[in-house]
């Protein structure tokens, strides 16, 4: 199914996702007239700071392959990728923890 229909997973997610953060939302008390912009601007705000991430770590690619040496190590390229499996795995973990807690 995700291979044939990517989109219909991530929108399934997102919706699963934004239910139990609206929940979330009523459960503090936010008024229900004001749980859609906080939804929207919650996920604008998620979005605009992955792709931030995102750009610092391809610019620090990128400048170490062309200020670099030529023959820096092929593994320096899985670093990024490695560190953040690794502090996603932590905050995962810290989570789980903190929900069984």
């Amino acid at each position: 199914m995700t291979e044939q229909y990517p989109w219909l997973v991530a929108l399934t997610f997102g919706l699963l996702h934004g239910f139990g953060f609206a929940g979330a939302l009523a459960e503090v008390g936010l008024p229900p007239q004001d749980i859609p912009p906080a939804l929207l601007f919650f996920n604008v705000g998620v979005e605009l700071g992955q792709l931030a991430f995102v750009l610092v770590v391809v610019a620090v690619m990128e400048s170490l392959k062309r200020f670099g040496s030529e023959n820096y190590p092929r593994w320096l390229g899985w670093v990024p990728t490695y560190s953040i499996g690794i502090l996603a795995s932590f905050w995962c973990f810290q989570r789980v923890a903190a929900f069984w807690g």
